[in-house]
């Protein structure tokens, strides 16, 4: 067989978001038995964490790809990139100029996988109690623009915004905008626990043991109505511990597809070798990578001690030490495909500089060395991530202006502690909530961010973001965009590192796999069927 390498078309943001958009129906047929998908994710319910699938809860890429499946959203990001589109709704769209009002009508005939019908006081319903539950993951700060919320009839949602926000159609699309059944979903708390109903096209079963979900089941929902055509009758989705193990059982057959995350050396395998009766796609990905800073901690509260870091790191060559080609070095939050990125950082320190970097800290008065801990968690950014921050230890003490320890901890332990603010320095990992330049900006600099940083600009909060949210044509928001981005590059409260491309392996019999995931990383198993192998 040939090796097949599909690329798809990465410049994201260049479309208006939709004005007013109206969709059909599609449905497909069931093409086989279950396709068993591979993933490392691991799903955990905790005291921490007591409800990891929640949609008033959930914020990681994980949880989030759970949720696309089985819980509706009133729009959806549609296959092949572009604007959003309506998914439980058949219209939405802005009813004002001014970007500040907007109405969605329902599908007609809606149910909740119980047999419920679907209402607009449902929609209501869900989008309230998110915005009222304020869970600490900080993902309801999606729906911050939000004022009221309306309902005319069963069918009609009006959203009343405070400010205007044309990227609004794609936070609906997001799993904190799912709709859920009141019946199921208390009002004052999260639903704890792995339970999970929804009205999108599949129904989840759960195979939980010590807290831990090992197996999700997902069967196609026999009245499921929107705008997705489902290729398969069933998915099983398998976590494994790790990536050796997932690519293992792909070899074995025991699974047909694996997704996130493949290590670096599986991927340059697979690239390599024809024969092996698997398919690897590559496809443009958004996903990013970052050091967060508590700017309140004493090792790094000086801007200055956090500008020699910016200073010293060099990406380059951790991309090229740890990746390969399969990312590319990062300047700005906002990665290189979007439209409003600028090369921030690369602009204000240029290549990397130690005498600079010291000159910095000097005319700070820093003592040095500046000892400091590096964590990173070791489960849930893939194999490599240790050999990164190893990289990274290495540049930042080699320099003699650093003494950089590391520190690994799993996910579940690392995410907690890292919101409640126990690390100067941690590194973390973004996949966006949508294709826009915003959600690689806000969800880090405005108030209720998700990483829980102290960090706080007037500037990018009361002006510069509101000005960039109310350009429907997302190029004139570059000059705000811009703004931003080197405000952050002088102050560095996070400091980006790389930006990855984005890959499936599977099964060759397997068809739909150009569009498993799309650029933000959201795994869209109804496009997944059996065919013939080649």
């Amino acid at each position: 067989m040939n090796r097949k390498t599909l690329v798809l078309p990465a410049v994201i943001g260049l479309l208006a978001p939709v004005l007013a958009a109206c969709g059909g129906s599609d449905s497909g047929s069931d093409n086989g038995g279950a396709i068993v998908v591979g993933t490392t994710d691991r799903f955990t319910a905790s005291k921490d964490a007591p409800a990891p699938l929640d949609p008033a809860y959930a914020y990681d890429v994980g949880t989030w790809n759970i949720l696309r499946q089985t819980v509706q959203t009133l729009m959806i990001q549609p296959r092949g990139e572009g604007e959003p589109v309506p998914e439980a709704a058949e219209c939405c769209g802005f009813t004002d100029t001014g970007n500040e009002r907007y109405a969605c009508t329902l599908r007609d005939g809606l149910k909740f996988a119980n047999g419920d019908p679907v209402t607009a006081a449902d929609v209501k319903y869900s989008i309230d109690r998110a915005r009222s539950l304020k869970a600490d993951s900080g993902v309801f700060a999606l729906l911050s623009t939000i004022d009221t919320v309306e309902t005319q009839g069963d069918r009609e949602v009006i959203f009343h915004l405070k400010t205007a926000d044309a990227t609004f159609p794609y936070k609906l699309s997001t799993p904190v905008a799912g709709i859920v059944d009141p019946d199921e979903y208390p009002k004052n708390k999260l639903r704890d626990g792995f339970d999970l109903q929804g009205s999108g096209p599949y129904t989840f079963k759960a195979d939980v043991e010590d807290g831990e979900l090992n197996k999700a089941e997902f069967t196609r929902n026999p009245d499921y109505k929107g705008s997705l055509k489902v290729n398969n009758g069933k998915i099983d989705m398998v976590s494994f511990k790790d990536a050796d193990a997932m690519g293992e059982a792909l070899n074995k057959g025991d699974i047909d597809l694996m997704t996130r995350a493949m290590s670096p050396d599986q991927i340059r395998k697979l690239s390599g070798d024809a024969d092996t009766g698997v398919d690897l796609v590559e496809m443009p990905g958004l996903e990013i990578r970052y050091l967060g800073f508590n700017t309140d901690a004493p090792t790094v509260k000086s801007k200055a001690v956090r500008q020699a870091m910016a200073q010293i790191v060099n990406r380059s060559e951790l991309v090229s030490k740890v990746y390969g080609s399969q990312a590319e070095p990062l300047y700005s939050l906002v990665p290189a495909s979007v439209t409003g990125h600028s090369n921030s950082f690369f602009n204000k320190y240029g290549d990397p500089n130690v005498t600079k970097a010291r000159s910095l800290l000097n005319q700070a008065n820093i003592t040095t060395p500046v000892k400091l801990t590096l964590h990173y968690t070791t489960d849930h950014y893939g194999p490599a991530t240790k050999k990164e921050f190893e990289v990274l230890r290495d540049q930042l003490n080699s320099s003699g202006l650093f003494e950089v320890g590391i520190k690994g901890t799993p996910w579940d332990t690392f995410r907690p502690a890292e919101k409640k603010g126990e690390y100067d320095v941690y590194g973390m990992g973004w996949f966006p909530d949508f294709p826009d330049a915003d959600n690689f900006l806000a969800p880090f600099l405005d108030k209720d961010n998700t990483l829980g940083s102290p960090y706080d600009n007037n500037q990018i909060r009361n002006t510069l973001i509101p000005e960039s949210r109310r350009e429907a044509d997302r190029l004139s928001a570059a000059s705000s965009l811009t703004d931003i981005q080197d405000i952050v590059a002088s102050d560095v409260p996070v400091l980006p590192l790389w930006q990855g491309k984005q890959y499936v392996a599977a099964r060759d019999d397997i068809t739909g796999t150009a569009y498993a995931l799309n650029s933000s990383s959201t795994l869209q198993l109804w496009e997944l069927g059996r065919g013939v192998s080649g």
